[in-house]
């Protein structure tokens, strides 16, 4: 990067020098990097969604946006494949004051991978994450891929096989079990266990807890990251993003969906997956729920 450009971005030099500097293999900075990011860090505030495909993440940004006037901000290099990695350089000009003058706000489709995980401790970024059915996910994942041309070119670090919509309902059943389902289960395997040993940086909600009571939810996620704002702007926040739905990808919504969708045996070998995960023992039931929730 010539002088001339960093000068008229207004990049510092030590930022200009950070964006240059590879970190360490698994994503770690060095001492320097890392103090740098820090003090960017307490100069303003983010909101991370890092949820899953499919659980109402597109929705709930929405009322976010609208209860903190904040900014939808792109922070991967490329949403091409869904399975995001978050840009150093975004994150460093918006925490020097660019990028834009509100809050940003972001949601994510990413897997709790060390580098990922070094990338948003480094700034102080405290994600959020939905707990959800990975049926009902996958169930709608699968109506998503029947509707929607766009989905079709955009897979889950997986290409989409281009006669999916002409396969056999037992076969598009395999695919989303044996090619989208692990991608699922290793998302929860590493978020669970990473709020397992930092349980303050990490908000898990639950997918039933905001159908419940959305106002709460979004309420919770914005204390979270320290914007708490009143129920009156919370319940604001939710009517807007309601008005919204229809374009905001937010399907039917319902629980249990998953019970229509696959066969036993595609039950049984997404069980078996997360069953090879033991910090997911806990979570097993919850996962693979197929019933729907209650009131």
């Amino acid at each position: 990067m010539s002088v001339r450009v960093i000068q008229s971005l207004q990049i510092q030099p030590d930022i200009a020098d950070a964006i240059y500097t590879l970190p360490d293999p698994d994503g770690s900075f060095a001492p320097a990097q890392q103090h740098l990011f820090r003090r960017l860090g307490v100069k303003r505030k983010a909101l991370v969604l890092a949820f899953p495909p499919k659980a109402a993440g597109t929705f709930l940004r929405a009322a976010l946006i609208k209860a903190v006037d904040g900014q939808l901000v792109r922070i991967v290099h490329a949403q091409a494949g869904r399975d995001a990695t978050p840009y150093l350089p975004t994150l460093l000009r918006y925490y020097d004051g660019g990028v834009s003058d509100k809050t940003l706000v972001t949601h994510v489709h990413m897997l709790a991978l060390p580098a990922n995980l070094h990338l948003l401790s480094a700034f102080g970024i405290k994600p959020v994450i939905m707990i959800r059915s990975i049926p009902d996910m996958l169930a709608s994942y699968w109506d998503m891929l029947e509707t929607d041309d766009n989905a079709l070119h955009d897979g889950l670090n997986c290409h989409i096989p281009w006669n999916f919509r002409a396969l056999t309902r037992n076969a598009k059943a395999d695919f989303i079990i044996d090619i989208l389902a692990p991608w699922y289960v290793n998302f929860y395997a590493g978020w669970i266990g990473y709020a397992r040993m930092a349980p303050e940086t990490v908000l898990m909600i639950d997918y039933r807890a905001m159908q419940q009571n959305s106002v709460a939810v979004v309420g919770d996620v914005l204390k979270h990251v320290g914007l708490p704002r009143d129920t009156e702007a919370c319940e604001a926040a939710v009517a807007y993003a309601w008005r919204l739905r229809d374009s905001l990808r937010y399907n039917k919504g319902e629980s249990g969906r998953g019970a229509n969708y696959f066969r036993s045996a595609h039950l049984n070998r997404l069980s078996r997956m997360v069953g090879h995960y033991p910090v997911l023992a806990d979570w097993h039931q919850r996962l693979l729920e197929l019933h729907k929730a209650t009131a």
